[in-house]
C-alpha cells in the first residue's frame, strides 16, 4: 500500500437514487470529508452503491486503528460522524449501515467488495424498504425511589423499634419493593412483545445494557423494532402506554434509526481489503 494514498472509507450500501445522490451534497463525514456515492461501471437492475468517503492512511490503516480503537474521544467522534451520515441517507432512501471504519485500499478495492455483495445488498435492501428501526427499553428503578403504593424506608412505625430490627424492617421492605418491581417489568416485557407483535416486522434482542450505560436504574430489556414508517406513531404511543400501573417500571422508545440491528454487513475479505474492526 501506498502510504501516501487515502484510503476509501465505506458508511453504508444504498439505492444509487437521484435522492441518495442529492442527501449527499454537501454532506461532511469522518475527518471532515465530502462524502459521495461510489457506484458501479455496470449497476444491473437494481442499482447499488457505496456511500464513501476518502481518509488518511496515517489514521485508518490496519496498525494504526488498532490504537485509535482505544482512544474513546476518537472513536466517538468517528462514531458520531459515521452516524450522521447514515442517519443522512436514511432519511432520503433505504440505506444498508456498515460497520463502523470499514475501510478499503482504494476505489477500485471497494467497487470489488461491492460488485461480490451487490446481490445481497439488494436483498436486504429490498427487506429493509419502509422500514425503520425503532429501540425499546425496559428500566426498573432502584429501591430508594419507591412508587406511590411501595413502602418507605424510615416510616413512623420504625420509631417504636430498636436500631438493628429498624434496619431489619427496612432491608425486608426495600427486598419486597425489589421483587414487586421485578415482577411489574417481567409482566411489562410481556405488554411490550404482544403490543409490539402488533406493528413491526422483525425483532432483535440485545444484551441489556449495565453500569453507566443504564445510569441508576437497571436496564432489563433491550429490544429492536422493525417498524414499517406509516405505523411508526402508532408504535410509539402504544409502547409508551405499555407500563402503565406497573410502579417503578420506566419504558423508552428511540428511534426512528437506521435499520443497525437489522443490517448484515459483508464478511471482511483479506488484510487491507476492507476492514471491520
Amino acid at each position: 500500500m501506498n502510504g501516501h494514498e487515502d484510503l476509501t472509507y465505506v458508511y453504508a450500501a444504498a439505492p444509487d437514487t437521484r435522492e441518495v445522490r442529492a442527501s449527499l451534497q454537501d454532506l461532511r463525514g469522518v475527518s471532515g470529508a465530502s462524502v459521495s456515492l461510489l457506484s458501479l461501471p455496470t449497476p444491473g437492475p437494481d442499482p447499488v452503491a457505496f456511500v464513501v468517503s476518502r481518509v488518511a492512511p496515517d489514521e485508518f490503516d490496519e496498525r494504526t486503528l488498532k490504537a485509535r480503537f482505544e482512544d474513546l474521544e476518537w472513536l466517538e467522534g468517528v462514531a458520531r460522524a459515521h452516524h450522521e451520515v447514515v442517519q443522512t441517507v436514511a432519511r432520503h432512501d433505504t440505506v444498508l449501515p456498515l460497520r463502523l471504519a470499514t475501510v478499503y485500499q482504494n476505489d477500485d478495492r471497494a467497487r470489488h467488495a461491492l460488485t461480490a455483495q451487490r446481490r445481497v445488498f439488494a436483498e436486504r435492501i429490498a427487506l429493509l424498504r419502509g422500514r425503520s428501526e425503532f429501540g425499546v427499553k425496559l428500566y426498573v428503578g432502584p429501591t430508594g425511589s419507591a412508587g406511590p403504593s411501595e413502602p418507605r424506608d424510615g416510616t413512623a412505625a420504625d420509631a417504636s423499634l430498636s436500631p438493628g430490627k429498624a434496619y431489619l424492617r427496612r432491608r425486608r421492605a426495600q427486598h419486597s419493593a425489589q421483587e414487586v418491581r421485578h415482577r411489574h417489568a417481567q409482566e411489562a416485557a410481556g405488554r411490550v412483545e404482544a403490543l409490539a407483535s402488533r406493528f413491526s416486522t422483525r425483532r432483535v434482542r440485545h444484551p441489556a445494557q449495565r453500569g453507566a450505560l443504564a445510569g441508576p436504574e437497571e436496564n432489563v430489556l433491550n429490544d429492536a423494532y422493525l417498524v414499517p414508517h406509516a405505523r411508526a406513531e402508532e408504535f410509539r404511543t402504544a409502547l409508551a402506554a405499555a407500563v402503565e400501573g406497573l410502579d417503578g417500571v420506566r419504558v423508552e422508545v428511540t428511534g426512528p434509526w437506521a435499520p443497525y440491528s437489522f443490517a448484515t454487513p459483508p464478511e471482511p475479505e483479506t488484510v487491507g481489503e476492507g476492514r471491520t474492526p
